[in-house]
Formats: C-alpha cells, sequence, structure tokens
C-alpha cells in the first residue's frame, strides 16, 4: 500500500529539481575522485564550450536559435514538410473561428509530436529511410525517424478514422498496434533493421492504455469519442494564467499521463518511476525514500521541450524554460567523453555495450546533466548571449548535440558514440 512517504518520494523524483541536485551531487563525486567509473577534468571544459559555439554560428550564424525539439528534424534537407500537415489542417477547418482553429492546430501537433518523440529512440547504425515521392537521400537517426513517424501520421497511422480524421492519435489504435505496422511505415526489415521496434510498439501499446487510465487528460475533440492524445493540449493550456505556463508544468503533465508507459527497474510504493536509476552517488536533499536514485526523464523532457512550441502557436508564452534541465543523452555525453572532460577509469567503459541501467551508463548520463549546466555559462559568454536570451534548450539544439554528433563522426568512422548502448528502444 502507497504511504504518504511513498507518494513525497514520487512527487520529489519527478521534478526537474531532483535531476539537476542530483546530477551535481554526482558531479561533485567525480570532482572528488569517489566515482567507480569515470575521473572528471574541468579544465577542458573550455575546449568543449569553443566547439560548442563554432558548431553553434556555423548553423545558425544570426544566432536564431530554435527549441530543441523534435520541430526542426521535420524540415531535414530544408524541406517544410509540416506544410503537409498545415494544408490538411487548413482543408479540415475552412469556415471555423481562430479559437476552433488554434485548438484543432494544437491537438495535431500534439499527438504528432508525442507520438514522434516517443518512437525516437535510437535507430542503430543500419537503419534508414527513403522518402515517398522525393529522390533525396535516405535518411537516418533521429531524422530519419522524425521524417517517417510524420509520413505514418499524415497516413493515419494512429487514428481510429483515418479516410475522415487522420491527424490525430487514439487511444485504442495505440493500444493494438504492433511492430510489424511499425516496420512497414518505418520499411524496417531484415535488410534494414531498426533497433527496438518490439519495444517501440510496446511503448505505444502502454501509451494507450495510460491515455485510458487518464481521461481527464486525453479528452477527446468534441467530434471523437475514447482518449485522444491530443487532449493534453487542451489540459494544459486550461492552466495556463494570464496566457503564461511555467515549463514544469509541461513535464509534470507529461510524468503524470505518460508515467506508466515506462519500463520501470525501480518502484516506490508500487508505482514504477520510469528514467529513474540507482547510483551511490546519487544523494542530496530529499525524501528518505528516494535516497540513491538518479532521476533522469530525458524523453519525457525533451517531450517536454517538443511540447513547448504549439503552446507558443496558441498564444501561449512558456516560463521558466531553465527549470528543465539538459538531457541525458549519448551525443552529449560522448561530447564530454571524446573531450576528455569525462575519462573512464577502466577499458570496460568503452570496450562492450551497456544496458541503460548499468552503473557505468547512470554515471556518465549524471555526469553529463550537471556538465550541461556547467557548460552552459561560457557558451553563452563567448557568444554574447544571457540566460534569457539563450536558454539551455537552445544550448542543446545550436549546440551540444550537434557537436556530439560531429566529434563522434570525426572520431570514429561509425559515428557511434564512445560509450555503446545496449538499447531497447524505449530510453535512448
Amino acid at each position: 500500500m502507497q504511504t504518504a512517504a511513498d507518494r513525497e518520494a514520487i512527487s520529489f523524483l519527478r521534478s526537474p529539481e531532483a535531476i539537476r541536485a542530483r546530477a551535481h551531487a554526482v558531479l561533485d563525486a567525480g570532482l572528488s575522485g569517489q566515482l567507480a567509473h569515470f575521473d572528471v577534468d574541468l579544465d577542458k571544459l573550455d575546449q568543449v564550450a569553443e566547439f560548442v559555439v563554432e558548431v553553434t554560428r556555423r548553423w545558425y550564424p544570426d544566432l536564431a536559435i530554435p527549441y530543441h525539439s523534435r520541430w526542426g528534424h521535420f524540415a531535414v534537407g530544408g524541406i517544410d514538410r509540416m506544410a503537409l500537415v498545415r494544408a490538411r489542417l487548413d482543408a479540415q477547418l475552412a469556415g471555423q473561428n481562430d479559437a476552433a482553429r488554434r485548438e484543432r492546430y494544437g491537438r495535431a501537433l500534439y499527438a504528432l509530436g508525442i507520438v514522434s518523440v516517443l518512437l525516437d529512440a535510437g535507430a542503430g547504425p543500419d537503419w534508414c529511410y527513403r522518402e515517398p515521392g522525393t529522390a533525396g537521400p535516405a535518411l537516418v537517426r533521429s531524422e530519419g525517424l522524425a521524417v517517417a513517424s510524420l509520413h505514418a501520421f499524415l497516413a493515419g497511422a494512429f487514428s481510429l478514422d483515418p479516410e475522415r480524421d487522420p491527424l490525430c492519435a487514439d487511444a485504442e489504435v495505440l493500444q493494438a498496434i504492433d511492430a510489424e505496422t511499425l516496420a512497414r511505415h518505418f520499411q524496417a526489415g531484415p535488410e534494414n533493421p531498426l533497433v527496438g521496434l518490439e519495444g517501440r510498439a510496446a511503448l505505444l501499446n502502454r501509451l494507450g492504455a495510460a491515455m485510458c487510465a487518464a481521461p481527464e487528460l486525453f479528452a477527446p475533440a468534441a467530434d471523437a469519442s475514447g482518449p485522444q492524445l491530443g487532449g493534453l493540449f487542451n489540459h494544459l493550456s486550461r492552466q495556463a494564467r494570464g496566457e503564461t505556463l511555467p515549463a514544469r508544468a509541461i513535464l509534470a503533465a507529461v510524468l503524470e499521463g505518460l508515467g506508466p508507459i515506462w519500463n520501470s527497474p525501480v518502484s516506490i510504493g508500487g508505482v514504477g518511476l520510469g528514467d529513474v536509476w540507482p547510483h551511490p552517488a546519487a544523494h542530496s536533499e530529499g525524501p528518505a525514500a528516494s535516497a540513491g536514485l538518479m532521476p533522469f526523464h530525458k524523453l519525457s523532457q525533451w517531450l517536454s521541450y517538443s511540447l513547448v512550441e504549439p503552446l507558443e502557436g496558441a498564444g501561449i508564452k512558456v516560463s521558466e524554460l531553465d527549470a528543465l534541465t539538459g538531457l541525458a543523452e549519448y551525443r552529449n555525453g560522448g561530447l564530454f567523453v571524446d573531450f576528455a572532460v569525462l575519462a573512464p577509469k577502466h577499458a570496460r567503459v568503452c570496450d562492450r555495450p551497456h544496458r541503460p541501467g548499468d552503473e557505468i551508463v547512470v554515471e556518465w548520463r549524471a555526469l553529463t546533466v550537471a556538465l550541461l549546466d556547467r557548460l552552459a555559462e561560457p557558451v553563452r559568454a563567448k557568444l554574447g548571449r544571457s540566460a534569457s536570451d539563450m536558454p539551455l534548450t537552445k544550448i542543446l539544439e545550436g549546440g551540444t548535440w550537434r557537436a556530439g554528433r560531429e566529434i563522434a563522426a570525426q572520431r570514429r568512422d561509425s559515428g557511434r558514440p564512445p560509450i555503446v548502448i545496449d538499447s531497447d528502444g524505449t530510453v535512448f
């Protein structure tokens, strides 16, 4: 039976404050030489900042940097694929008033954004996607997964009524979707293997079930029945005060509504914690039941960043973006290893794959979150920008994620990160 102490610990571990505090506790341990797997050399952090600034200026010479979110991936190759979504919605909404249009746009973008983010975990090095109707190059990694998910969405793959209303995601469809269906939309097969295909389908199945368990967060549109992902847009819109919503409210709703979808080896009071893992250095102020647990909520935070733009498009300002943290994923983390800010203490760190819950990976990810905070200040200084001008999400986009990919390609022909993750398609 869940106790008040359990509920307090769960609430704490779902907060961005807990992510940040525990990550910095691990970094402090590393700076004291007390970690088992990594040494930390902050003297090399300025080299990382210089490289991130160079990459940022090359990609965004005017420093008009978007948020680190899913939406930029849909424009890979300079193609405005969201125009396809807008054209479909405009045709559906002809004659409707501005309020109705904003709501329908927001609901559709939330459905697309959530499904696409959840399908984004690492594709593996051997998968690619050839976009129908184009002669462009094959798309890989996050961009390929984004474009594949967009075309699946346009085809009504997640809708109960794909002919009349394809641009939505219904719980009933998500609960029933299988790996074979995803493979068809993602062009996956023996000759084009996509890592974690079964895991991705199971994640969507659990998403549908979670929507049914929280119908107040996923209310259907007026002309539909049954829970729909777009309902989360309405739920958050109603929370805005003075047309402003703090970013932490988005993360809270994501963790409340989508929390049950994660495979959770760690639980408190029978509640699975999701992307939360034990580490001996993960100690900070917090409820006793949370001691030794390192929360990340990487996909949930990236999803939260991706849900900002549809709200802002509807006239709702999202405030306090820097309350959320940097993302504990392999591009950001690989950047610090490749520049020797993080130095492996033994060969096992890099000579074999690791599971997401392995202490090596948990340690690496925690250090990554804390070091992103440390890196933000010199990057802003070198670019002449303030924290309000350049919140952490823009540094990630500008930025550390791109720099991590570039340095990996320079150091290894495969472009793999320096530490290999044996992914199940749900964490990374």
